[in-house]
């Protein structure tokens, strides 16, 4: 009897007196073979655990080797000894129709020991089987039958059909979710869906804006020449991306109007309207990322992937006339069915590879190496240099009003230069709500306080900074006679670069950028992505925007939408962490069919 109803689970409830009937003990057994085979699904997953290789002994013969596998209910199916068996002797032989052929491995139970039952009289039966056989079950099927259903892939990649016909498709794939600054691989596959015997050529380039390929641009080349395929053969190339390391967003790949170029046999083709894909870039590590995607399907969804009864070992192709037949050969299935430990780590492993290459290692070292500098006056240049701290300007006896005092000179730490510094009144108020004294600080005019905050000193402050010395005095004159011994202020020095200061003047010198095509004629609506070229410069973020209302609009990445007015509208492109650095284009926009003047 073959148990696929795994869930849920129940077991006996033992008591004092309890009657115990075959049920009780068949629903123990069904308790601990349903939990491990549950654990044994969720954990380590379906596949070879050891063993299980096929090979050819002669041309109509075959060896199964000894060995463990799980299939995908949880079950243990194990093949205690070699076996040899003849190819047409083996169970579903008579029903193939085709030369394609896979040898699979069922769990197979089978009651054995047949043993005298005392109470026949009752059930009607004289005998019943004693034991239970867990064996396996050697057959074969068409490879063409495979069972189709909902696969986790499908949520994990994303893709464009570039082009299809009655005898090729040609598809572009890559993960949904990439993670930013790192590496990440696309796969373009050419399947062939005819028998016919016709050659394939393909050319396109697809534009990426926040990608950068192996040689630093964003527009990836695709090109095949002269594929030639049977029916269902499948030929694929890798190709290696760096996403841009920005905050999160969503960015869009786009086929380039023109690049392609398609040719089966003597026939050429026309590019095919192909609908962009969208890409989510994440601040998370590869690691997150793949674990997430992997842990998140519930048992619903998991439930949803198609599950055998059974596992592959091996494909093996026939040559077959009207009276006979031969093995042509026998390809071992054994590695891509072998289970790691947990089961996750496998698919851990194949989505991570999609994100990391050994060749991209030192790249990437190199890369860090010689923006770090960069970076470091990047921060510089964004973020402005900043000091605080508190001073006393002492009061002494008999303060009168309108009496001028002043603080000795601060330091500010910045150095010299044209510093901005600003002081707040800092005085301990009773606060109920914390039941203690607490610290506030009034910056401007605190006599605007003074009903609400009785505390609060009517004192005017002025700051004069010495740039040529780094440092700064604080006057205060005071509007009312105080018993103050000492005024306390925070004060908050701001100092903000100039190119001088940070050598920027020689990091722009001789760099550049400019749009690969800076004048495009478009039809109203109509799309466009302005590519960039780097002059004496590493590839960096790129921005860009209109400098006019009404002008259409253009997209994060560069992807330019005419308005539906003629006429010439321009757009600054211009560098995030530079924008010193920029360029302009411009679109000539005229409805379609107007004349060219």
């Amino acid at each position: 009897m073959k148990n696929n109803q795994l869930l849920p689970f129940e077991r006996n409830r033992y008591y004092m007196g309890k009657m115990l009937t075959s049920a009780d003990f068949q629903t123990e057994q069904s308790y601990f073979n349903n939990k491990r085979r549950f654990i044994n699904q969720t954990i380590f997953g379906a596949g070879i655990v050891c063993g299980c290789g096929v090979y050819s002994l002669d041309d109509l013969s075959i060896i199964v080797e000894s060995g463990v596998a799980i299939d995908d209910y949880g079950r243990e199916i194990v093949i205690d000894t070699s076996v040899v068996k003849k190819i047409s002797a083996v169970p579903g032989f008579e029903e193939l129709n085709s030369n394609n052929v896979y040898l699979c491995l069922g769990y197979k139970e089978k009651n054995i020991h047949s043993v005298y039952t005392v109470a026949h009289q009752e059930t009607g039966e004289e005998y019943e089987y004693n034991r239970i056989e867990e064996g396996y079950d050697l057959f074969l099927m068409d490879a063409d039958k495979e069972i189709e259903a909902f696969q986790m892939e499908e949520e994990f990649f994303t893709g464009m059909t570039l082009f299809s016909n009655e005898d090729y498709r040609v598809e572009y794939s890559m993960p949904a979710r990439v993670s930013a600054g790192k590496y990440v691989k696309a796969v373009v596959s050419i399947t062939k869906l005819s028998t016919r015997n016709q050659e394939l050529s393909y050319t396109s380039i697809l534009q990426m804006p926040t990608f950068f390929t192996e040689e630093g641009t964003h527009e990836l080349g695709i090109q095949f020449d002269k594929v030639n395929l049977i029916q269902d053969e499948t030929v694929k190339k890798e190709y290696w991306l760096k996403a841009q390391d920005t905050e999160s967003r969503e960015a869009e790949l786009v086929l380039k109007a023109g690049s392609e170029k398609i040719r089966t046999g003597t026939e050429e083709y026309e590019q095919q309207s192909v609908m962009p894909i969208k890409i989510s870039i994440e601040q998370v590590t590869p690691e997150e990322l793949v674990s997430s995607e992997i842990g998140k399907p519930s048992l619903e969804m998991r439930n949803m992937v198609g599950k055998k009864d059974y596992i592959y070992l091996a494909e093996i192709t026939l040559v077959r006339t009207e009276s006979a037949y031969i093995i042509d050969g026998v390809n071992d299935l054994r590695t891509e069915q072998y289970i790691s430990t947990p089961a996750n780590y496998k698919k851990h492993m194949e989505y991570l590879s999609f994100y990391s290459s050994d060749h991209h290692e030192a790249a990437a070292l190199k890369d860090h190496e010689n923006t770090k500098e960069l970076h470091d006056r990047k921060n510089d240049v964004r973020g402005p240099l900043i000091a605080t701290g508190t001073l006393e300007i002492p009061l002494g006896d008999n303060s009168k009003k309108g009496d001028i005092r002043y603080s000795g000179e601060i330091m500010h730490g910045l150095g010299t230069g044209n510093v901005y510094v600003e002081v707040g009144y800092e005085y301990y108020e009773e606060d109920r709500a914390l039941g203690a004294n607490a610290k506030s600080t009034i910056y401007g005019r605190p006599e605007l306080f003074q009903e609400e905050k009785g505390g609060v000193s009517d004192v005017e402050t002025a700051v004069k900074v010495l740039n040529d010395k780094g440092s700064f005095v604080v006057a205060a004159r005071l509007g009312k006679e105080l018993d103050y011994l000492v005024l306390t202020y925070r004060w908050v020095a701001i100092k903000f670069q100039n190119g001088e200061e940070i050598g920027l003047v020689d990091d722009f010198k001789d760099k550049s950028i400019s749009a690969e095509t800076p004048t495009v004629v478009l039809g109203t609506k109509d799309s466009y992505f302005f590519n960039v070229v780097f002059h004496n410069m590493n590839s960096c973020s790129i921005a860009y925007e209109l400098t006019e209302s009404g002008s259409g609009s253009i997209s994060s990445d560069g992807v330019y939408t005419a308005p539906t007015k003629e006429g010439v509208y321009e757009i600054r492109i211009y560098c995030t962490d530079m924008p010193i650095i920029c360029t302009y284009a411009y679109a000539i926009v005229k409805k379609k069919g107007t004349e060219e003047e």
